[in-house]
């Protein structure tokens, strides 16, 4: 019975020895950093090689490649757009690679009003004939600069604003009123 138990312990040993040779080839590193206007934010990072991701990972800790020409396409976390960048990156054996994404952002919130107060209303926010989110009256998001059309709604009522700009590291607030 002993010998068994001692076996059973080389056992995972001898399978590790044996996978080392092609972990060896995989040794270049992606160290990344995403901002939003400038500061630190957080996001992922996916690598394509020929169209296909091969990796994927979280910026600031150091995600593993092989060497290779990729795709670096990063991901802004919390924005309503889901807004991407996308990098070219050459991987080169033993190196780190650094990438840096910075997404250009402002804020959008639209309060909507009821016979002067404050109501539970909604706004779908489209861009470039796409809707892109919706937002509860009151509630701010975080949007790519450019662009959008508002279209505020409570109970059956709608208004709608065209060309609402949103602007670097700004908060765009529109007032809508309904009687």
């Amino acid at each position: 019975m002993p010998l068994f138990r001692s076996t059973w312990r080389v056992v995972p040993w001898a399978a590790l020895l044996w996978t080392l040779p092609a972990l060896a080839g995989n040794d270049s590193k992606l160290a990344c950093e995403i901002r939003e206007n400038g500061t630190p934010a957080s996001g992922t990072v996916a690598l394509l090689k020929d169209g296909a991701e091969v990796a994927r990972g979280v910026c600031g800790k150091p995600i593993a490649v092989q060497a290779g020409d990729y795709t670096a396409v990063f991901s802004l976390d919390g924005a309503l757009d889901g807004p991407e960048l996308r990098l070219p990156l050459t991987a080169a054996a033993g190196k780190t690679s650094k990438l840096n994404a910075d997404f250009a952002t402002g804020l959008l919130e639209v309060k909507i009003k009821s016979q002067g107060r404050d109501t539970a209303g909604m706004a779908v926010i489209r861009k470039a004939d796409h809707q892109v989110g919706t937002l509860g009256s009151g509630v701010a998001a975080h949007l790519s600069v450019g662009t959008y059309q508002v279209v505020a709604r409570y109970r059956a009522q709608q208004k709608t604003f065209e060309n609402v700009a949103i602007t670097a590291g700004q908060r765009t607030q529109l007032d809508v009123s309904f009687e």
